[in-house]
C-alpha cells in the first residue's frame, strides 16, 4: 500500500523523501539538534531546502555536529577552514551567521534554561496542528514566527526573518503543516 505524502516532496529524491517521512515535523527538544536545524534553515535563505539538505552531512562535519558551545567559540580561522572545506554552501556571511547565532543562543540558554524552552514555550510546549489541504495554500509565516523573528533580530541574530523562522518551526515539530491527507499528519 502506497502512502500519500505532502505535495512539496520531490519523490524521485530518496534523501528528500526520507527527510519528509522521518524528520520534518517531528518534535525536537534537544538543544544541539534545534541549533543545527535552525542553522541549516538560515543557510537555505535564497536557496531551496534540498540544496541545504544535500550538504547537511558536510555542515555536520565542519561544525562538529553543531555542538553549541564549540561553535560559539569559533574564530575567523574556523570560518576560513569551513569555507575552504568545500563541504558547505560557500557564503562567508552565512557561515559567520551560524557562529554569531551560536553565541547568542548561549545567552538565550542562560535566560530560558534551554533553546527547547525558548522556542516551545511560545506554544505552551504543544505542537500547533494546522489545517493544510494543499501545501501551496499553507501559511509561510505566523504571529509566532513574526514575534520570534523580531525578538531574535533584536538580540542580534543574522539571517532570521519570519519566513525562515516559520520553516524552522515546521521542521522541528512546533508547527505541523503536513497536508491533511499525508500519512505523517
Amino acid at each position: 500500500m502506497e502512502h500519500k505524502i505532502c505535495g512539496w516532496v520531490k519523490q524521485n529524491d530518496p534523501q528528500y523523501l526520507d527527510y519528509h517521512n522521518n524528520e520534518w515535523g517531528k518534535a525536537i527538544h534537544d538543544d544541539d539538534t534545534l541549533f543545527q536545524l535552525f542553522s541549516l534553515e538560515t543557510q537555505s535563505s535564497g536557496l531551496s531546502w534540498l540544496t541545504v539538505l544535500k550538504k547537511r552531512a558536510g555542515y555536520r562535519e565542519v561544525f562538529e555536529n553543531f555542538s553549541l558551545e564549540n561553535v560559539a567559540s569559533y574564530t575567523k580561522d574556523d570560518v576560513n577552514r569551513i569555507l575552504e572545506s568545500g563541504l558547505v554552501i560557500k557564503s562567508r556571511p552565512k557561515i559567520e551567521a551560524i557562529i554569531n547565532n551560536a553565541k547568542l543562543f548561549l545567552q538565550i540558554k542562560k535566560e530560558f534554561s534551554s533553546l527547547d524552552n525558548y522556542f516551545w514555550s511560545r506554544t505552551n510546549h504543544k505542537t500547533i496542528v494546522n489545517d493544510v489541504v494543499d501545501y501551496k495554500l499553507a501559511c509561510i509565516t505566523s504571529e509566532i514566527s513574526d514575534e520570534l523573528a523580531k525578538d531574535l533580530k533584536k538580540r542580534g541574530f543574522k539571517f532570521v526573518g519570519s519566513v525562515t523562522v516559520y520553516a524552522f518551526l515546521q521542521a522541528c515539530g512546533i508547527v505541523n503543516d503536513h497536508e491533511n491527507d499525508c500519512w505523517c499528519k
